[in-house]
């Protein structure tokens, strides 16, 4: 039987554990060092696509991700809180219609199913919108978001019913290295015999990493994503809008409604690095949110607490072995909500076949030295 640690209980961890304990010989150990997704799965937009993904192999990469999102859907054959539609988007400013127009274009070229829209086509799709200038507009159709509790909820679970088991509130504090492996890792409490490591801990991949004296540099990315009060159904096709600001002195906002009738409202791009986790800086979001959706009048801002997200130095994913502790596997990217379906099959077969993903050459650990 192969032992395999998973440090993390997170939208990557979730889905990684599910696939592998569905393979036979295989014990799947999840070590999570607070509860499940409470982590940046629990802060994230949770938006799927392959949109703003550069270069083309990164672009290629989320788009199979984004793809495998159906199908794993339907092999949990549960509420694993998906809701599809797609993203809609427009600009107001003439400089960023062209830069939307130039955008449609080129993804389009990439086979993206994605087109540029009239103001009539948006109503028709979102009728409650309430529109002013229109410049262009875009919808990407085959778009989704996640509620990633009840994603992960359902991996786990799954997981757990093939054997697997979680311990939350478990902290990795050492690895027991012996002949340049990992034999066990230990917690505050407890010691686990291990074949294979993952790390699937977000931010904490770095410290974990250096305990084994492997290199995966980060940069520190905060950012805001608000919650609300329950409120009327607003968004009745679309998963996703991505809205311009209201004025020079905003961000350009990005909403999503989730079953319960609640938003989640953020601002500028989610690369952006934003602090403000204010009752002020929610409620500003939230009166953007109504100049565009006047139905959600009623509805009051809850902020949250500023979320740091990962981020590889160069922003693109670490994915692989490293080549100092081979027993030792690195899960770490932003887009983790985007990539998850795709990880988790994919180093399955890393981890239990002994292949190696050719998708993933660009990504590997060793590029960090």
């Amino acid at each position: 039987m192969k032992k395999v640690v998973i440090v993390g209980a997170g939208i990557i961890g979730a889905a990684l554990g599910y696939h592998l304990s569905r393979r036979n010989g295989i014990a799947v150990t999840f070590l999570e060092r607070d509860i499940p997704g409470a982590g940046a799965s629990g802060h994230s937009f949770a938006w799927v696509n392959a949109f703003g993904k550069d270069p083309r192999e990164y672009h290629t990469l989320n788009r199979r991700a984004l793809d495998m999102w159906y199908r794993l859907a339907h092999q949990l054959n549960a509420d694993i809180g998906i809701h599809y539609g797609g993203e809609m988007r427009w600009e107001n400013n003439p400089q960023r219609a062209s830069q939307l127009r130039d955008r449609i274009r080129q993804i389009q070229t990439w086979g993206y199913p994605c087109r540029l829209i009239t103001r009539d086509e948006m109503l028709a799709l979102e009728p409650h919108l309430h529109l002013d200038t229109v410049e262009a507009a875009s919808f990407s159709e085959a778009d989704i978001h996640i509620e990633t509790d009840k994603f992960i909820d359902v991996c786990l679970r799954r997981a757990c019913e093939a054997g697997a088991v979680v311990h939350p509130k478990s902290g990795v504090t050492e690895f027991v290295i012996c002949n340049g492996s990992i034999t066990a890792v230990k917690t505050t409490d407890a010691e686990f015999p291990c074949d294979v490591v993952v790390l699937a801990s977000g931010v904490q991949t770095t410290d974990l990493a250096s305990l084994a004296q492997v290199h995966i540099p980060q940069r520190r990315s905060p950012g805001i994503v608000i919650k609300t009060t329950l409120c009327a159904k607003v968004l009745h096709n679309v998963s996703i809008i991505h809205a311009p600001s209201i004025d020079k002195n905003h961000q350009h906002l990005h909403l999503r409604q989730l079953t319960d009738g609640s938003l989640r409202i953020g601002q500028g791009t989610q690369e952006g690095i934003n602090r403000d986790d204010s009752q002020r800086h929610a409620d500003a979001l939230l009166d953007q949110a109504r100049a565009y959706l006047p139905a959600i009048a009623d509805a009051e801002a809850i902020p949250t607490p500023v979320g740091y997200r990962p981020m590889p130095l160069d922003g693109f994913p670490v994915l692989g072995f490293a080549k100092a502790v081979p027993n030792l596997y690195i899960t770490l990217m932003h887009s983790g909500v985007t990539l998850a379906p795709l990880v988790g099959e994919m180093v399955t077969l890393e981890i239990a076949d002994g292949v190696q993903i050719d998708w993933f050459a660009p990504y590997r650990p060793e590029r960090f030295g």
